[in-house]
């Protein structure tokens, strides 16, 4: 089994949509690249640890590629918005891959590469690393298949991404 880390704005959202796909094993949802040891999700809401709310996905390379996943991370957030997707504001919804080795390293870079013609804008996307992982409390976990599928907001923003994934990487999904 591999890893990958993602940052794509919150990340009850990017969970969901991973959690959806072929060869992968599991999604926690965490936050990496700040200065605060353990931090919470309110600090972390709060804008000042550094921080970014992040999924590692765990995943069968013979089923799923690191650049498969890279593809699905380009097509289902908005790669050209800096510090924000959507409403949510602030560098802790920043776009961003971190890798964990320098293959991986390299094919985020092809990754942005690849994906930058099918957006109008510049991506912004930020290759970090190495940095510690803190998983999130509990409760963000498999967010969208328990509380999120009654929380407004997870309502407004998850169904668009899941629709997106579905149209342009439907021979992906898990049955």
């Amino acid at each position: 089994m591999a890893e990958a880390i993602f940052a794509g704005g919150c990340f009850w959202c990017t969970e969901a949509v991973f959690g959806q796909l072929q060869g992968v094993s599991g999604v926690e949802s965490g936050y990496l690249g700040g200065h605060v040891v353990d931090p919470t999700y309110k600090q972390v809401c709060g804008g000042d640890t550094g921080h970014a709310e992040a999924i590692r996905i765990t995943f069968d390379e013979s089923v799923i590629s690191y650049a498969d996943l890279l593809d699905i991370f380009f097509a289902t957030h908005d790669p050209t918005q800096l510090n924000r997707q959507g409403g949510d504001i602030g560098t802790q919804y920043r776009s961003a891959i971190f890798p964990l080795n320098d293959a991986q390293r390299a094919e985020a870079q092809a990754g942005i590469t690849r994906a930058q013609p099918d957006w109008p804008a510049p991506i912004v996307t930020t290759i970090e690393g190495p940095a510690t992982w803190y998983p999130a409390e509990d409760y963000h976990q498999e967010y969208w298949a328990g509380e999120g599928q009654r929380n407004p907001y997870c309502l407004a923003v998850i169904p668009p991404k899941l629709a997106k994934l579905k149209k342009g990487f439907a021979n992906r999904l898990a049955s």
